[in-house]
């Protein structure tokens, strides 16, 4: 692995361990055994090291809900049964990956004044949202249109970030996929509370 590849990892754990805003470049320099200037050239600042090892991470915590929703949904599921399942599996792995989340969160929060950051998570939402529609949906992600995108995507950055929230705050009970197609359903008419 070259300077670029340790200062990822380097700042990967750096964010799990200390947070988004308690990071600090000399962290990152001492968790990836790298130097300070190395920073610079491979990113071009702390801030868009961050941004990239919050991404990675959360590429990584997606591939883990992929396999984990692929061991426990059964083959010829229909949709209901993809989306209980998916945000079931979503909410566990909030609780398995609570440090990544408290990182994203506090990140969300800065981007208000940093515009840098803002744009890393305007540039990033659409392959966020295009991968949640296919983890929930059961499509693939190529196949993902801009109408989904626009319409499920929409919805299911919304659900996640209110699950994370209540996930965070742990005074209330999160709700489960189960919940969660009950609610929708009886919203659309479709079942009685």
């Amino acid at each position: 692995m070259g300077h670029r590849e340790d200062l990822l990892a380097g700042a990967k754990r750096c964010l799990l361990e200390k947070g988004y805003a308690r990071t600090t470049a000399r962290d990152i320099v001492a968790a990836s055994g790298t130097n300070l200037a190395s920073i610079g050239y491979h990113y071009g600042s702390k801030n868009a090291l961050m941004a990239e090892a919050l991404f990675a991470a959360t590429s990584d915590w997606g591939d883990d809900a992929e396999q984990a929703l692929a061991a426990v949904l059964p083959d010829g599921a229909g949709r209901r049964q993809h989306f209980e399942t998916g945000w079931t599996v979503i909410v566990d792995l909030f609780r398995k990956h609570r440090a990544l989340w408290s990182a994203q969160m506090e990140a969300v929060l800065l981007a208000d004044r940093d515009s840098a950051l803002r744009e890393f998570f305007a540039t990033s939402w659409p392959e966020s949202s295009t991968g949640l529609i296919a983890l929930l949906n059961g499509v693939p992600a190529k196949e993902v249109t801009e109408e989904q995108r626009r319409v499920f995507g929409s919805l299911y950055m919304t659900l996640l970030g209110g699950l994370l929230l209540q996930q965070q705050l742990e005074h209330y009970p999160v709700p489960d996929g189960r919940d969660l197609a009950q609610a929708m359903a009886w919203i659309s008419g479709a079942e009685a509370a």
